[in-house]
């Protein structure tokens, strides 16, 4: 039984690995994740006690911003919502030659 189900696992791999759909996001939208990823990360570095309160309201009123874009009303925001916070990570984001900017 061992040996058979070995020979019908799958391998742990995505198939899809490496693969993403070719989402265009304005620069505003990418501007306002990093915003809000760096505000993140200062709050979580910030040791208790230390008044986060500035920050706190930082980031609630950045993720009002990310939620309200004008970007989400057109796209699904479910799927495009990683691909957000990937292309905010990356250090340009400007469309590749050929490339059409939503």
């Amino acid at each position: 039984m061992t040996g058979a189900w070995r020979s019908r696992r799958k391998s742990n791999t995505c198939f899809t690995e490496g693969v993403r759909p070719p989402f265009r996001f304005p620069e505003d939208l990418i501007t306002l994740q990093r915003a809000w990823q760096q505000t993140y990360a200062e709050l979580a570095q910030a040791p208790a006690g230390a008044g986060t309160t500035a920050l706190r309201r930082q980031l609630i009123a950045l993720s009002g911003n990310l939620c309200a874009h004008p970007h989400w009303a057109a796209s699904a925001w479910r799927a495009g919502g990683v691909e957000l916070r990937r292309a905010a990570r990356t250090p340009t984001s400007a469309p590749t030659e050929g490339e059409a900017a939503a």
